[in-house]
């Protein structure tokens, strides 16, 4: 299955799922829970305070070397929304990609967005974890702070 098969499909709207697919195209769905939900919205907010341009992307579809991933949130810099536009899924990932760990997410799968995010051109990853601590990632590894948006809380709670 593709990304657009996926978007076309009337059985697969109004899930209460994230829906991503893996690299045989095989669907992948992790239930939403409502922390998730306002762990996206807080990081979205804050994304919107702390970094001055660029655009903020809820369920950013992105294809990835595993099939299509959907980072919780994504900020994209105006020149990668210049090239990229409305594309879906990116084709390229986002400056910044965040994952909110859910109860059904492994340690072994977030690391393995980590990397694959990354690998398409992410500047950094950050994680979320089930508490609100928020740890930040880039091609050198863990960091202590972002260095696009350095006053970005490392707890949203």
């Amino acid at each position: 299955m593709k990304w657009v098969d996926v978007l076309k499909d009337r059985s697969l709207q109004d899930l209460p799922y994230k829906i991503e697919l893996n690299a045989g195209g095989q669907i992948v769905m992790s239930p939403a829970t409502n922390r998730h939900g306002m762990f996206q919205s807080r990081i979205s907010a804050l994304l919107n305070r702390t970094v001055k341009s660029g655009s903020v992307i809820s369920e950013c579809s992105i294809d990835t070397l595993d099939g299509v991933k959907v980072a919780d949130v994504a900020w994209a810099s105006e020149s990668f929304i210049r090239k990229h536009e409305y594309q879906t899924p990116y084709t390229q990932a986002p400056d910044i990609c965040v994952e909110i760990v859910s109860p059904s997410n492994s340690g072994e799968e977030i690391q393995q967005k980590i990397t694959l995010y990354l690998a398409k051109g992410a500047k950094e990853v950050w994680v979320c974890d089930e508490r609100g601590g928020v740890t930040f990632h880039d091609h050198s590894g863990e960091m202590v702070k972002s260095k696009i948006a350095p006053r970005f809380p490392s707890k949203i709670v």
